[in-house]
């Protein structure tokens, strides 16, 4: 039995948690970023019945999404440094608890107005969860099962994101647009209640927060999820021009605030270490080609194939399903086997399902399609557990926050990256659109397959350093 009248939170030592209280906390962080990804799924694909319902217009209805992420990827790193600062845990709850109060606002929104204001605190709320979850993680676990540890955490995102659409559907059928978002309150209170007595607490950096510092990254961020937004909805270039210009200045100060900080927000001395920056820029161009598929497929399926949108959701399936089904199974051979080595092989499987996906026949049978989705999903599960120990593991515990913010920052910025690719590629030719965004994913998987094996070249530095 769990002490749940204790006051004082939970310390872990060398080897984690206690087997029976690292569940429970497991289930907290579950739980958390499960929401997290669920409501970003579930948002999309609810979006054309919550436009009709708040009589907007479906360029406006779009700031129900984009405002979600753009909160998000504008405040993953100060949350992360913050959690340095003032401990993993606290950041977690407290992201858990404006998640939940935000998701009950979001279900009594009466207008498309208040509904956004209410995602962006939602988003800042899942921002502040992400950011410090697979930080969480790395002192839940011992190190010999820390890619387990992984494994599970990829799984819980890939059943979120697998299941989204069909939860969103089966809500919608049954019940109003609001109830998407009341859903998670029960869950979001259950959470609170499990991570703020089973979630350990965590030695502190000794830094302080700097707010210039966090404002510039919310400018950086912020305004770059803004640009791709713009490009992707065709946003004339006296508006893109200026948005550019901008998250330059943002970067170039930014930069130079850091310059010789111990801890910087945005992380320069972890990127110094080739380990961790080849596992980044691995993160990015794999989430830009899960971005690139994503979001042109659907097109595919339902405009040249005629599909219906229940049938593009289950033709979809396979790749979500084949990751939840290979995120524990890479996690755990990433605990024997280098990450190089079962990223760059998994990522190679990636590419070779995108290519497959190019050379489909003119009438593919839902065979055809399906075997190419879960030869694509396949790949993707081998890859993530691994990658996220590599890039966990090369930074110095101390530094845990710093790198779980670029975990959740590099994922965002891939799937950004891949959506304004895919606009552009149907701005290049409508009829070939797909074709040229398959073409784009196929060429950065392939890229991110090469990064994964140069890392078998790269000397991993001493954690403790």
């Amino acid at each position: 039995m769990m002490n749940w009248n204790r006051t004082a939170p939970l310390m872990a030592g060398e080897d984690g948690l206690p087997p029976k209280a690292r569940v429970w906390a497991m289930l907290s962080l579950a739980i958390g970023v499960g929401m997290a990804s669920l409501d970003t799924a579930i948002a999309n694909t609810a979006l054309p019945a919550i436009a009709s319902e708040l009589h907007a217009t479906p360029a406006a209805s779009v700031w129900i999404v984009n405002v979600y992420q753009l909160a998000m990827v504008a405040t993953l790193l100060p949350f992360s440094a913050l959690g340095e600062i003032a401990g993993y845990r606290r950041v977690f709850i407290a992201g858990m608890f404006l998640f939940t109060l935000a998701s009950l606002a979001c279900a009594l929104a009466w207008s498309l107005p208040s509904l956004v204001v209410a995602r962006l605190f939602q988003g800042v709320g899942a921002s502040a969860m992400m950011s410090v979850n697979t930080a969480l993680l790395r002192v839940l676990y011992p190190k010999h099962l820390q890619g387990r540890a992984f494994g599970h955490n990829s799984l819980v995102v890939a059943v979120a994101f697998a299941i989204g659409p069909t939860a969103a559907s089966l809500i919608l059928a049954t019940a109003s647009w609001p109830w998407l978002f009341a859903i998670n309150v029960p869950l979001g209170v259950a959470g609170f209640f499990v991570a703020s007595r089973m979630l350990p607490a965590t030695s502190l950096s000794g830094h302080v927060l700097d707010a210039r510092t966090a404002l510039y990254n919310v400018g950086a961020f912020g305004l770059l999820i803004l640009l791709f937004g713009d490009a992707a909805h065709h946003a004339p270039l006296s508006t893109l021009l200026p948005e550019l210009v901008a998250v330059v200045i943002f970067f170039i100060l930014l930069l130079r605030r850091q310059s010789g900080h111990q801890a910087p927000m945005f992380p320069i001395d972890l990127f110094r270490r080739p380990l961790f920056f080849l596992s980044s820029m691995t993160a990015i161009c794999t989430f830009a080609a899960q971005g690139l598929a994503f979001v042109s497929l659907p097109f595919y399926f339902e405009v040249t194939l005629g599909r219906s949108p229940i049938e593009t959701g289950f033709l979809m399936t396979p790749w979500a399903v084949l990751v939840a089904v290979m995120a524990p199974v890479a996690g755990r051979l990433s605990d024997c086997y280098s990450p190089g080595v079962l990223g760059g092989i998994g990522l190679a499987a990636l590419a070779t399902g995108l290519l497959t996906l190019i050379w489909i026949p003119a009438s593919p049978t839902v065979f055809d399609i399906c075997w190419r989705m879960a030869l694509c999903g396949i790949g993707f599960g081998f890859f993530q557990a691994p990658n996220l120990k590599a890039i966990m593991g090369s930074a110095p515990p101390q530094r845990s926050g710093g790198a779980s913010g670029v975990v959740a920052t590099s994922r965002l910025v891939g799937q950004a990256t891949g959506a304004a690719l895919v606009a552009y590629c149907f701005t290049v030719s409508a009829s070939l659109g797909t074709t040229y965004a398959l073409c784009l994913a196929a060429g950065f998987a392939a890229l991110a397959s090469i990064a994964s094996f140069s890392r078998l070249v790269v000397a991993q530095p001493a954690a403790h350093t």
